[in-house]
C-alpha cells in the first residue's frame, strides 16, 4: 500500500467568473486531498482577497470546503501569494490552515525542500518588485483593511486591471524567476529541492544546487505535486473532467 502523499497546488486564482475552477477544487479537496497526509497551497488560491472579512459566496463556500479538510485530519498549510496576500488569521481561524511565512522548509519521507510562492524569485521585473514591497508594508495594509468592503474591491479591480496591462508589455523572460535568484535562496536554506508557484510555467528543472519544480497555474487543466516515498510526482488533469 502506497503512502499518503503531501500534496502542493498553486495558483488556482479561484474567481466568479470561472465557477469550472471552483468545481474542480472541490471535488478535488474531496477526493485527492481527503487521502493526502497534508496539503500546501503555495500562494494565489483566490484572484483577488481584500480581506478576511468579505463575505463573498465564493469565500464564504472555499473557506467552509477547507474546513471541511482540516476538520477531517488533514493539515492544511497556505502561503500568501501576490493576489491574496491579505490572507490573515480570520482565513486560518475559519479554515483551520496554517498561514505559512514566505519561504518555508517541509520535510516529508526523507525529502526535505524549501517552498515560496515563487515571486520573490522573478527579480528581473523591478516595476513589480517595487510594487511587492509597497503591497506588503504592515502600515499601508492595516490602512487598507480599514477602507469599505466597496472602496476595497473597487481598488482591487483596478489594481487587477492596471497589472494585466503592465504584464502585456513585458517581455516574458523579465517575468520568469532570475537564475541567481533561485541558486542564492537555495544555498541560503542549504537545499536541493526548492518548490514554487506564480510563473504558470509547470515544470522540474535541474539546477546547479539539485532540483527547481514549478507548480503549474490552474486553467484548462489543474496541476498538482504529490510527494511520497516513492518522490516527487508533477501530475496535471483536466479542470473539465474533474467536476464530474
Amino acid at each position: 500500500k502506497r503512502a499518503m502523499p503531501a500534496l502542493f497546488i498553486s495558483d488556482l486564482h479561484l474567481s466568479p467568473e470561472r465557477p469550472d475552477i471552483t468545481r474542480a477544487f472541490l471535488v478535488f479537496l474531496q477526493h485527492r486531498a481527503a487521502q493526502a497526509s497534508a496539503l500546501y497551497i503555495l500562494g494565489d488560491l483566490f484572484e483577488t482577497w481584500i480581506g478576511d472579512d468579505d463575505p463573498a459566496e465564493l469565500s464564504i463556500e472555499i473557506q467552509g470546503a477547507l474546513r471541511n479538510l482540516t476538520d477531517a485530519g488533514v493539515p492544511l498549510f497556505v502561503q500568501a501569494g501576490n493576489r491574496d496576500f491579505l490572507l490573515g488569521l480570520g482565513f486560518a481561524r475559519a479554515t483551520g490552515a496554517t498561514i505559512l511565512a514566505d519561504q518555508h522548509i517541509i520535510t516529508h519521507y526523507g525529502h526535505r525542500a524549501l517552498i515560496m510562492h515563487g515571486d520573490l524569485l522573478c527579480t528581473d521585473d523591478l516595476a513589480y518588485q517595487r510594487f511587492r514591497r509597497y503591497a506588503r508594508n504592515p502600515l499601508l495594509q492595516f490602512c487598507f483593511k480599514r477602507l469599505s468592503l466597496v472602496r476595497r474591491q473597487k481598488l482591487a479591480a483596478d489594481m487587477r486591471r492596471k497589472s494585466a496591462a503592465a504584464n502585456s508589455n513585458k517581455a516574458s523572460e523579465i517575468m520568469d524567476v532570475n537564475g541567481e535568484a533561485v541558486a542564492g535562496i537555495m544555498e541560503k536554506h542549504r537545499v536541493t529541492t526548492l518548490i514554487h508557484g506564480h510563473t504558470h510555467r509547470p515544470n522540474r528543472h535541474q539546477v546547479a544546487s539539485g532540483e527547481r519544480i514549478v507548480l503549474g497555474d490552474w486553467h484548462s487543466l489543474g496541476w498538482v505535486l504529490s510527494l511520497d516515498d516513492t518522490g516527487y510526482d508533477l501530475q496535471s488533469f483536466s479542470i473539465a473532467t474533474a467536476e464530474q
